[in-house]
């Protein structure tokens, strides 16, 4: 029960719509909320305590005062909730912040404007865009500017007065051809206001008054014989048709639009603003919201939608939104089920939900910071290839063969990130002719997990395999066989630029070249690829000293196979006497095998 008089306090709330502040006993807000009917909703606070999670019967044990302002329309409540939210910042409130941390691209209000960069937004100072959560998508459109007007970037007062007194000198921008000189005259102020409106229209999303602009520029060039400007004015038309096709068009029949998708924990909120502008994506956001009490989700996307429309200057007159909204937000709120709306939305759910997976990996990730470095590799391995479970067995084919000749698998093992040398394996091929590495493959892949299988031995969490979508797909057909496919994560490593394949994934994941898990893959293979050609190596230069071997007038198949069963190796029968060989192959053979070393030592 609160500790102050609350029945008092609300006799005196109308049910009107407004605003509430609570304050605690030192005079501080804690909390402010919005209500169609603030007595209705300020009374459930105190009426409903019990019913209340420990968060909110805080906040309740703590009010010891009620504030309200009574407003028009729920939308102004809405409004004027996110003003003091961010006015008092109460500790209770989901916090909104001005996002100053993020550029914007102001257009200057003065004479001959400029193209700015800023993170500080000065009322009457210009025409703000933004902000830009991304700061590539803002200095793509800054480049493009450069390339189609000629802006000035110095900081002159250009009034009309000072041109005309001759206060200013063109600089070495006017010599390289980057300014028209408007500083002495040299360019009108209408013929540059006319650039700044193109520039206003674009930052606006609406490229096709630009095009029209140039196109119309380059057509009167044209019809004067001005062909070299007409090519330049197609120039600039062919750079915003590239900037064009870079934009996520998504449909030109969509009206303006704005995009709001939440996606929910116990803790916090995860939502996607996307705004739309002829049918074409030009600004996206995603912010994650910790909660503070029982807000529901809608609570928490019609307090962004007010957000984010405040802060990106939209006015669009439809919201898109994956829940239904109630709240009165001076647009029209719809749900779609079908059609392009719904891919659209459908886009902004995958954003929002990437998003909330990759905060929570990374949480998970923090929370294992005192763990070893082995774990915190195969930690950063399982988030980078979304696996199941930790891949502290991974397991890496290679094939080796020289023009087709002696083709050979090897297969290493690691385990806890580690090379597990005693589990390496290598594999003759058998069933394979010439130099085909898929068979192989295939072969190798079926033989170990037919093994495996019937040892009834711990499968690997992860195979990896030398190659890329060919040699990918037949390691993946060979566990298909076996039953094996979707128990096992399988990739393929492409040597050329280190991308990783996914079976079945026509696109390549491109992991950063200085991640620790990149780097375990790379050894992976690396060690598979050196323990392959290791054994190839031994064995075509054991191959061509058993030919050489059988070459030798007297010894055949049957004696080299004599030979090497007995002594183990060509180095050991070279270091033998005459007498210890002839005890295998006879006297008269052992003269002829020991002469041909002797002659080769001497060559």
């Amino acid at each position: 029960m609160p500790a102050f008089d609350y029945k008092s306090e609300l006799a005196r709330v109308p049910h009107e719509p407004g605003v509430y502040r609570y304050f605690d006993a030192s005079g501080e807000v804690i909390y402010v909320g919005k209500a169609k009917d603030l007595k209705n909703r300020v009374s459930s606070y105190f009426v409903k305590s019990n019913q209340h999670d420990r968060k909110t019967q805080r906040l309740v044990s703590q009010i010891r005062k009620i504030e309200f302002t009574i407003v028009h329309t729920e939308f102004d409540a809405l409004l004027l909730e996110n003003q003091l939210i961010k006015r008092y910042q109460p500790r209770y409130n989901i916090l909104l912040r001005d996002d100053k941390t993020y550029p914007f691209i102001c257009v200057t209000d003065e004479p001959f404007p400029r193209v700015v960069t800023t993170r500080r937004i000065e009322r009457g100072k210009g025409t703000y865009y933004g902000p830009f959560a991304n700061l590539k998508p803002m200095y793509t459109v800054l480049e493009m500017f450069s390339q189609l007007f000629t802006l000035r970037t110095c900081n002159y007062n250009l009034t009309q007065e000072n041109i005309e007194a001759g206060k200013f000198k063109v600089c070495l921008e006017y010599h390289i051809g980057n300014c028209k000189g408007p500083c002495e005259a040299k360019q009108t102020e209408a013929e540059y206001d006319a650039d700044i409106a193109q520039i206003h229209s674009i930052l606006k999303g609406q490229l096709k008054p630009a095009q029209e602009h140039f196109r119309h520029r380059m057509v009167e060039a044209a019809n004067s014989m001005a062909f070299e400007q007409a090519q330049q004015y197609k120039d600039k038309m062919d750079v915003l048709q590239r900037f064009q096709s870079k934009s996520t068009v998504v449909n030109p029949k969509i009206a303006d639009a704005d995009v709001f998708t939440i996606a929910s924990d116990e803790v916090a909120a995860y939502v996607n603003f996307m705004k739309v502008v002829n049918g074409t994506i030009i600004q996206t956001h995603t912010v994650e919201i910790k909660k503070k009490l029982e807000e529901t989700d809608a609570d928490l996307l019609t307090m962004m939608v007010i957000e984010f429309r405040e802060q990106y200057g939209s006015q669009s007159k439809e919201i898109i939104s994956n829940i239904p909204l109630e709240a009165d937000l001076k647009a029209e709120i719809t749900v779609p089920q079908i059609g392009d709306k719904r891919k659209l939305l459908e886009m902004s759910l995958k954003n929002v939900l990437y998003f909330r997976r990759e905060r929570q990996d990374r949480q998970a990730a923090e929370s294992t910071a005192n763990a070893s470095k082995k774990d915190r590799v195969l930690i950063r391995l399982k988030q980078d290839l979304q696996l199941k479970a930790l891949p502290r067995r991974i397991e890496c084919f290679d094939n080796s063969n020289t023009q087709g000749t002696n083709p050979v698998s090897a297969m290493v093992c690691f385990i806890d990130g580690k090379p597990a040398t005693k589990e390496y394996r290598h594999y003759s091929i058998r069933t394979v002719v010439g130099p085909n590495d898929f068979a192989s493959m295939h072969e190798v892949v079926t033989r170990r997990y037919t093994r495996m299988l019937e040892e009834k031995a711990p499968l690997p969490d992860l195979i990896v395999i030398d190659g890329g979508k060919g040699q990918l797909s037949a390691a993946c057909d060979a566990l298909k066989e076996l039953n094996l496919y979707g128990q096992i994560p399988i990739i393929g490593i492409a040597k050329r630029l280190e991308e990783i394949y996914f079976p079945e994934d026509t696109l390549p994941l491109y992991l950063d070249k200085k991640s620790e898990s990149l780097k375990l893959i790379q050894q992976c293979r690396d060690e598979a690829h050196r323990f392959g050609i290791t054994h190839h190596r031994d064995k075509r230069s054991r191959n061509s000293l058993i030919s050489e071997l059988e070459s030798i007038e007297g010894v055949g198949k049957k004696t080299t196979a004599k030979l090497l069963t007995y002594f183990k190796g060509v180095s050991k029968i070279r270091e033998a006497s005459i007498e210890a060989i002839g005890e295998v192959i006879g006297l008269d053979r052992a003269k002829k095998v020991k002469e041909y070393f002797e002659a080769q030592e001497v060559g």
